[in-house]
């Protein structure tokens, strides 16, 4: 039995994973997935590749692009969700912004450096036309650390995705100003280049697997049902979600790669692009 170490946001997006362990889809093949959830996000599963806490991660798309650029030892083998992420804008319940430009040169509270929940803010404010050198940041680390945030005010507004953060717009605690999807697909499979050096075929072996278990996700019965009661949502928001969510079997594009980079580099959020052999590998 092979251990491979995965880590993931504890979200909807991923349970098509957790089922295929449930299933014992991986312990057939003779590996043995150890699945932690990350609420930090990606800036931690960064990290995380970095110090061999985890083999594999299912990450976002411009946090892993821009870590392996900073040298993060890890490679992207696959797309894993191909459409793209809905950010929410949230401001506190009781705040006085009332619109987006409300929100310029005030302070967005993030995961961690270098997280989906900062680098959006960045793509955020190059679709405003706004500086981004006059962004400033509140390191809150998770949801409640947001919340918390925005309401004593020493943050002004939150990016998350849309729908896990719609049950505290629900409850009062944020109110959503817009969505700011990003403008390619959300989420990858990234995994530390050791593991794709020694193991290969076991990495080739989970893709596989997940592949045949996000191609018949959608055709579960009473998905939805599973869905809003493990993730606290209600049925009708986890309908629209699934309805606008597309899971993946496809490798990551060169022209993708590319547009990815240009746009990051654009808004300067990398200082230099990488090559499409450095950052991504199929196996």
């Amino acid at each position: 039995m092979t251990t491979i170490k995965i880590a993931g946001v504890p979200e909807h997006f991923n349970l098509p994973w957790h089922l295929s362990m449930e299933n014992g889809d991986f312990e057939k093949e003779n590996i043995d997935l150890q699945w932690t959830d990350v609420p930090e996000g990606t800036g931690k599963m960064c990290q995380m590749l970095r110090d061999g806490q985890t083999d594999v991660a299912v990450i976002l798309t411009e946090g892993i692009v821009k870590d392996i650029i900073a040298g993060n030892p890890s490679k992207i083998v696959q797309v894993y969700v191909e459409s793209p992420l809905i950010w929410g804008i949230h401001v506190a319940a009781n705040s006085g912004y009332k619109k987006l430009a409300d929100l310029e040169n005030t302070t967005v509270a993030i995961s961690r450096l270098g997280s989906g929940s900062q680098l959006m803010a960045y793509v955020n404010a190059g679709n405003q036309g706004w500086e981004t050198e006059n962004l400033q940041f509140k390191i809150v680390n998770t949801i409640d650390g947001a919340v918390e945030a925005l309401t004593n005010g020493t943050a002004d507004y939150f990016m998350w995705e849309r729908f896990m953060t719609k049950p505290l717009v629900d409850k009062g605690a944020f109110r959503r100003l817009e969505d700011c999807p990003t403008p390619w697909p959300c989420f990858v499979i990234a995994v530390r280049n050791e593991i794709l050096e020694k193991r290969p075929e076991i990495i080739s072996k989970i893709i596989k697997i997940i592949n045949s278990a996000t191609k018949e996700f959608k055709d579960i019965p009473s998905i939805e049902k599973t869905l809003a009661l493990k993730y606290h949502q209600k049925i009708e928001d986890i309908e629209e979600w699934l309805s606008l969510t597309r899971w993946s079997q496809n490798t990551f594009s060169e022209i993708m790669l590319n547009k990815v980079q240009n746009q990051l580099f654009q808004l300067k959020i990398i200082e230099k692009k990488g090559t499409f052999e450095d950052i991504v590998r199929t196996v």
